[in-house]
């Protein structure tokens, strides 16, 4: 058998973090005419690395598979928009970009966040591989270059003269597995005096709210803010501020600059949060080996609820059809005889069957049609917006249920 080897330090990885059983990719959505036909399933089985501690999944895809054609479209969550809006005129203003910059982001999806800075008559390019999705961008007036992004990518639009002011990457770094190669990539295409802003789920979060269905395939490595230092700073960049944001449930906003750059200075920040890392034992190996039994319980937990309900004769459906509620479902083995069917705004995902439990995709008007009694909300990092939009089910009863942490109902 092939060990698995640690992507950053390249490390056999030995010390399990989590073991989440056989899984399919998030988001291989299923049409109806394929739901007879073999589902492909993989390890869910993520680990941490003894020697740099780096929390991580063994690719069991190639991300030309995953991500080649992509469902998720970042313009259907308006809290993602008005979050967006809100970093690009923040960056705006701080870093006091213009028309004689250049804007670059990684990952840039529809071009959600770079529209942003083009009302501003900021140059942008956007680099994203899910063709796609780019299609969508391009047709909305965002140059858009269809690629997967590395130290080869780079290189070329250097060579174009194409250097960042700003470089974005809005949880993408998660996605990379080739970690070195991506880091590299960004240390290339950044101006001397450039910034680059990097998002995503920050792991301290993960463990200690429990939010193991942030665990897929399409993840392929869970940061705390000691180990992305420590990747930064093995490839040249330094980071020199640091935000915790609510975003996904708790991420972090790093912002980095090539350690070259003297004009940079390390904020408070970064000092505070590396010392609450260190305090929380996110140094220690031994702090990592105590998230499964969590999760082992909060399975039990779910599964005594839903089948409490369906003993009492209650209606149960989802809201949302995200990647975080595929890992939920498949690990806990919920499927229609639990939750009838669930709803999304996204037309690309409305009408297929979610992979694994196949339980159905339908427009959120089905809600009011069948008026269940619970609306269990799969997007709980989306909670508020969610409820807002879906108030009217208490019409007739109907409570709110989301199940990470923990399972609580919303009256």
């Amino acid at each position: 058998m092939i060990k698995p080897k640690c992507r950053f330090c390249n490390e056999v990885l030995t010390q399990t973090f989590v073991d989440l059983g056989m899984s399919p990719l998030s988001n291989a959505y299923i049409p109806e005419n394929s739901l007879l036909k073999v589902e492909p399933f993989y390890p869910l089985h993520a680990f941490v690395c003894h020697q740099c501690l780096l929390v991580q999944l063994p690719a069991m895809e190639t991300s030309e598979n995953i991500f080649s054609d992509y469902k998720y479209f970042s313009s259907f969550s308006d809290s993602w928009l008005a979050h967006s809006k809100s970093y690009a005129h923040m960056a705006i203003d701080r870093f006091g970009y213009d028309q004689d910059s250049l804007v670059v982001e990684l990952a840039s999806n529809d071009g959600y966040l770079l529209q942003y800075f083009q009302e501003k008559k900021i140059p942008v390019i956007g680099i994203e591989p899910a063709e796609n999705v780019a299609e969508v961008a391009i047709e909305a007036g965002i140059p858009t270059i269809v690629k997967f992004f590395g130290e080869q990518t780079a290189i070329e639009l250097t060579k174009e003269g194409k250097r960042a002011d700003l470089l974005i990457g809005n949880n993408v770094l998660a996605h990379v597995p080739d970690l070195n190669d991506f880091v590299k990539g960004m240390k290339i295409i950044l101006k001397p005096g450039g910034v680059i802003t990097m998002e995503f789920p920050h792991l301290m979060r993960l463990m200690e709210e429990n939010q193991f269905d942030t665990i897929y395939h399409e993840h392929f490595s869970y940061f705390s803010f000691i180990s992305v230092d420590r990747i930064f700073n093995e490839h040249g960049l330094k980071i020199f501020d640091v935000d915790e944001l609510p975003t996904h449930g708790g991420s972090l906003r790093i912002y980095a600059c090539h350690i070259e750059n003297a004009d940079r200075k390390m904020g408070q920040p970064v000092e505070i949060l590396r010392q609450k890392e260190l305090s929380g034992g996110y140094d220690r190996l031994t702090h990592y080996t105590t998230f499964a039994s969590k999760v082992r319980k909060t399975k039990q937990q779910i599964l005594s609820f839903l089948i409490e309900k369906k003993q009492e004769g209650k209606t149960l459906v989802g809201y949302g059809a995200p990647a975080k509620g595929n890992t939920l479902l498949n690990y806990c083995g919920i499927m229609s005889d639990f939750i009838d069917y669930t709803v999304d705004r996204s037309p690309h995902k409305q009408n297929l069957y979610l992979p694994g439990t196949h339980i159905p995709i339908c427009h959120p008007d089905k809600i009011r049609e069948t008026k269940p009694d619970y609306l269990v909300i799969l997007p709980w990092n989306l909670k508020d917006e969610i409820i807002g939009q879906m108030a009217f089910i208490r019409e007739w009863g109907g409570q709110f249920v989301t199940l990470i942490p923990r399972v609580k109902m919303y009256p």
